[in-house]
């Protein structure tokens, strides 16, 4: 789910050669150095390390496949497998502490097809897919093992470093909340309580704190709208702020307040900072004739100290830091040999 947005964006396209250009930055991009491109065509986003830093776990849409399915490859893009069972559509792939099993959401309890595309004569809307799961798998991808069961869906997942809680978002009391539970699946608890999408929820560094994205529809007409929608499993994504909370789900506090589209949220290897994906730099945002530009950014805990990171006039989202802080990857359009190619890049980190 959270690779939506970038479906909604991009075309379908085929595997491009794997050659490096001289150059992948973009002027001004200070805090990224040594960019190189891990896969090449067709839609390639949400790649999230292993704890070791030596494996990326992703979603693609390739080799003429009508839906994303799970694959995992090293750092350098060497030892691309697929790892989902090939049903359904899948998201939102992350690995255990120790990188022996993975957690993926999927539609295939509910049919071997991909699942149909949202109506988009309701307008800009990401689906919400009511037979999405939650699965873990070896590493290999055998040995499924289904972790949810209730109506409605269920996705977003992450691990916490230190291997106890996965944090996921569920439609399971009538909205999408989040909850944690334990990795096998046992002590669910709800953590968010309004109205709104919450989701894309990310554990800090130490595991003491969620950083997520929030919509939060405030008039009569924005909340009837809201739940409209989400009966017919639309949501629509204009506007979202990045939250953070303890993870037992206190001492909620918004961190953003830009009135842009804000989402992928990522806490920095000292857990002072978060970065994030936004189109709140793009002067154009609200033109919803044209796409959207799409960067990384930095934020205070606290708010304050916005620093934009990357400057390339496509999009840039999904950051996530390896463990030693070192390295950063993320999906981008950039060095696109098709339209709307997203690939997975991969940079050192400056301080």
């Amino acid at each position: 789910m959270r690779f939506a947005l970038v479906s909604v964006l991009i075309l379908a396209a085929a595997v491009l050669s794997a050659a490096q250009p001289a150059n992948l930055s973009s002027p001004g991009e200070k805090r990224i150095a040594n960019i190189k491109q891990l896969t090449f065509g067709g839609e390639n986003a949400e790649a999230y390390f292993s704890s070791s830093g030596k494996q990326l776990i992703y979603q693609s849409k390739r080799d003429g496949h009508k839906c994303d399915r799970i694959y995992s490859m090293n750092i350098d893009g060497s030892a691309t497998k697929q790892v989902s069972n090939g049903e359904g559509r899948t998201t939102c792939a992350y690995f255990f502490k120790g990188g022996k099993r993975v957690v993926y959401a999927s539609t295939h309890s509910g049919g071997k097809d991909c699942p149909p595309e949202p109506d988009r004569s309701k307008g800009y809307v990401w689906p919400v897919y009511g037979d999405y799961e939650l699965y873990t798998a070896k590493a290999d991808g055998t040995d499924i093992k289904r972790l949810t069961n209730v109506p409605g869906y269920d996705a977003e997942a992450t691990v916490s470093p230190d291997g106890k809680k996965i944090v996921f978002t569920s439609e399971r009391d009538g909205d999408l909340e989040l909850y944690s539970m334990d990795i096998n699946g046992k002590n669910i608890k709800r953590l968010t309580n309004e109205i709104g999408y919450d989701g894309g929820a990310f554990f800090s560094p130490d595991s003491k704190m969620i950083v997520w994205r929030r919509s939060s529809p405030k008039t009569e007409a924005e909340i009837a709208r809201y739940k409209e929608l989400l009966a017919l499993k639309l949501v629509v994504p204009t506007v979202f702020e990045i939250w953070v909370m303890n993870a037992d789900g206190t001492n909620k506090r918004q961190v953003t307040n830009l009135g842009a589209a804000s989402f992928a949220p990522f806490f920095t290897p000292d857990g002072k900072r978060i970065i994030f994906c936004t189109n709140y730099f793009d002067p154009n945002k609200a033109d919803r004739r044209r796409q959207p530009n799409f960067d990384l950014a930095l934020i205070n805990l606290d708010g304050t100290g916005i620093e934009r990171v990357t400057f390339n006039e496509t999009f840039d989202g999904f950051p996530m830091f390896s463990p030693d802080g070192k390295k950063l990857v993320f999906a981008s359009n950039r060095n696109s040999a098709n339209p709307g190619d997203t690939n997975v890049f991969i940079a050192d980190w400056v301080n």
